[in-house]
């Protein structure tokens, strides 16, 4: 009988530590993190820095989340709680987030080819819509920045020959490979998804598509994403929100898909974004790709100090929303980290070590 009894009490102690919390206008508060180790974490993310030599790690903005409360919260001058930050290439993950939505109202099939949405990918007809989530068309991209200006195709993109129509420009590249046969990091595969979608919408729909579907929903208010002068989001690199609104779209990946009493996104979707893709070798990038996701999974993991079951939403210079289902943590972390310096398995290995009782 007392045997019965301890095991209902440890059954509700265990529900209630990871009772559902969610954002309601703002983020709930739980008990604040404090110790040694966030000292630890501190020094790591927000050192004294001279901003003249840009060198070093710099921390915009670090938020933790822990079943739907924050319990870490830092910034750095200007960035606030209410600045929306460039996301860089987060913003890829957030049109395959948007895309969820389309998907869950059956709007394409990830078989189906991207050409049936955009018609200049009719040179390109057998690249399918999962050929592109997984970076993998088969085109012949070369995602270079600082390092390789004049052969960088993304740089052209966004810059110079291809900024007045970015998915148009990606479309107009040759083939060096069969779709889905490997793995090659685009930016132009994920601004011809753009475009895929506004083929399915309409343009009109497709305007306010990410508000309506996603960021709304959330109750996220001040998101902005630029478009090109075709009127097609730059789903590669362009979207604006605060720490706290990324860390929404971190929630809604973290429980599966669902906010509140909603399925936002089909339980598949999120499945297929956190599926490895099979023809990545290791080594190729800094993490695994998933469906426009990146994972930490395979023998040799990226981030070795987190769960296998981690994965993240990564941007340039250091931008990341990380999501480890298993410790019912969301990260966001913003920063401008162009000397490379910055780890993103040190900032996971140092939080986990402050969140720990």
């Amino acid at each position: 009988m007392v045997r019965g009894l301890l095991c209902v009490v440890l059954l509700l102690a265990t529900v209630a530590a990871h009772a559902e919390t969610w954002p309601d206008k703002d983020w709930a508060k739980g008990t604040q993190i404090a110790g040694p180790a966030v000292d630890a974490l501190n020094t790591y993310a927000f050192p004294a820095r001279d901003d003249s030599t840009r060198q070093g790690v710099r921390t915009d903005a670090l938020l933790v989340i822990r079943d739907g409360e924050i319990i870490y919260e830092r910034y750095a001058a200007p960035t606030t709680a209410s600045t929306p930050h460039l996301t860089w290439s987060i913003s890829k993950s957030l049109m395959a987030t948007v895309l969820g939505v389309a998907y869950g109202e059956n709007r394409f099939k990830l078989t189906d080819p991207a050409a049936r949405f955009y018609p200049p990918m009719k040179q390109h007809p057998t690249v399918t819509m999962a050929d592109l989530l997984h970076w993998a068309s088969g085109l012949d991209w070369q995602e270079d920045y600082e390092y390789a200006p004049l052969k960088s195709s993304v740089v052209a993109m966004l810059y110079t020959r291809g900024r007045s129509d970015m998915a148009e420009f990606a479309a107009d590249t040759e083939a060096v490979s069969a779709p889905g046969q490997v793995f090659r990091y685009s930016s132009g595969d994920s601004n011809i998804l753009s475009a895929a979608l506004k083929g399915m919408l309409g343009h009109k729909a497709y305007m306010s598509y990410p508000w309506d579907a996603l960021f709304k929903p959330l109750g996220i208010r001040n998101a902005t994403w630029e478009t090109d002068a075709d009127e097609t989001f730059v789903a590669s690199s362009y979207a604006y929100l605060t720490a706290r609104d990324l860390a929404r779209v971190g929630l809604l990946m973290a429980r599966d898909g669902r906010w509140g009493e909603q399925q936002l996104l089909p339980k598949d979707w999120v499945a297929f974004n956190r599926q490895p893709f099979d023809k990545y070798k290791a080594g190729q990038d800094e993490a695994v790709p998933g469906g426009h996701w990146w994972l930490n999974k395979g023998p040799s993991r990226p981030w070795p100090d987190a769960p296998a079951d981690t994965f993240a939403a990564l941007g340039h210079w250091g931008q990341a929303l990380y999501v480890l289902p298993a410790e019912h943590l969301v990260i966001v972390r913003y920063g401008d980290d162009r000397d490379g310096s910055y780890r993103h398995n040190e900032l996971l290995k140092r939080v986990l070590a402050a969140v720990q009782p």
